[in-house]
């Protein structure tokens, strides 16, 4: 089948729409995604920058200039992404403006063959006496017919001539808009780079303040670990106590192996489990306002590759003296005062148990029923340097999970 050039261009139009259409559909993803960041690292700045005066431990400023100088990179890679993006739009709309230019020309063609034909018709004899020469009424009613069809198609032809001077108008507007939209994310990305090299420029300065000491900084940072899994054993004694205590009262038979390590669930604990497992991926932060500084997961530290560390939940910076809060409806297990340290409350979900650590006074105890956003307590904020650091964990029975597969968008 052979198809006429009209058609060819219609065919080639609807493609680019239609690709048009996705393009534009992932430049919206891109652009959220975008502002997300610009968020991230304006509550970088806030919780982190706020104050000049701050005394930090040079080993606190590299961790914070990591967080931001992160945050900065990704930013980059996505005003990237929008620039390219914008790139393949323009180019795709330079090509339908074409095929539409093309598409116009041959109307116009057409419509001036069409009036000429009808100039030269009515030069030559009327439309009666067209009718007239019919030799009987059936032509005559064929040529009345082709003359309304002649005038229904002129009257087309100029509607679609109309309609493709308007798409070709508006196409236009778009370009100029896209090539508006990329010169804005070049320079917004030229900014951001020179921001992110100043970063890195402040960041390499403390990193060889770090390296002329670097036996002693280690040392800090293998102390702090030692205690962090002290802390951490303290808390997996305390689980499999609860979990044989709870055991002993629920009137469930288990197995003598799973008392010592799972819950026995009643049927209403079953059914908060199950609720809290089907909200994996949507449960709200345990603070209002906060970043991810530590992730879970055990890696060699970025500036001492012979120093492992390893985070048995996500330590989240947040604002002074802010609240912590229930993630999901429970019961709260245990208020636990850790030695050496500050206060812990473990909120228990069915045989899951989300764990608020490092909090300086709280506001619940044993017993208490908890809906999401309940208060919990008071985030511990660093008398001298002023962070605020909130340690948040995630247990099914003794089982540890990383918080970031549960909790919205951390």
């Amino acid at each position: 089948m052979k198809l006429t050039k009209p058609l060819v261009f219609t065919f080639l139009f609807l493609f680019m729409a239609f690709s048009g259409v996705a393009q534009s559909k992932k430049q919206k993803e891109l652009e959220a995604k975008r502002q997300r960041i610009l968020t991230e690292i304006k509550e970088i700045n806030s919780l982190l920058f706020k104050t000049r005066g701050e005394k930090k431990s040079v080993l606190a400023e590299v961790e914070d200039l990591d967080l931001r100088i992160a945050a900065r990179e990704n930013l980059i890679r996505v005003t990237n992404q929008q620039a390219n993006l914008l790139t393949r739009e323009i180019n795709t709309n330079l090509n339908s403006i074409e095929q539409l230019r093309n598409e116009l020309s041959t109307l116009k063609e057409d419509y001036a063959s069409m009036i000429n034909k009808s100039f030269k018709s009515k030069s030559q004899q009327s439309r009666v006496m067209f009718l007239l020469s019919s030799e009987n009424f059936l032509q005559a009613y064929k040529r009345m017919q082709y003359m309304k069809q002649y005038t229904k198609h002129r009257k087309q032809q100029g509607i679609s001539i109309q309609q493709k001077t308007k798409e070709l108008q508006e196409l236009n507007e778009s370009l100029i808009q896209q090539k508006k939209d990329k010169q804005l994310l070049i320079a917004e990305n030229r900014k951001a780079k020179a921001e992110l090299n100043k970063e890195k420029k402040d960041q390499e300065a403390l990193i060889a303040t770090l390296l002329k000491d670097e036996g002693k900084f280690a040392k800090q940072i293998r102390s702090k670990q030692r205690e962090a899994n002290r802390i951490d054993k303290e808390i997996d004694k305390l689980i499999k106590e609860a979990i044989a205590a709870a055991n002993k009262t629920s009137g469930v038979k288990t197995t003598a192996a799973s008392k010592a390590n799972t819950f026995a669930l009643t049927p209403e604990a079953k059914a908060l489990a199950t609720s809290f497992k089907n909200n994996k991926g949507k449960l709200i932060w345990p603070v209002q306002k906060g970043r991810v500084l530590n992730a879970y997961g055990t890696r060699q530290h970025p500036q001492f590759p012979n120093v492992k560390q390893t985070f048995n939940g996500v330590e989240i910076i947040t604002e002074a003296n802010a609240t912590a809060r229930a993630v999901f409806k429970g019961e709260v297990m245990q208020v636990q005062q850790l030695k050496g340290a500050n206060k812990a409350v473990y909120v228990r979900h069915g045989d899951y148990i989300t764990i608020y650590n490092n909090l300086a006074s709280v506001s619940v105890k044993k017993g208490d029923k908890l809906n999401a956003k309940d208060p919990i307590g008071k985030v511990f904020t660093h008398p001298v340097t002023k962070r605020a650091v909130l340690k948040f964990f995630v247990y099914q029975n003794t089982k540890k999970m990383n918080p970031a597969d549960w909790v919205y968008r951390m």
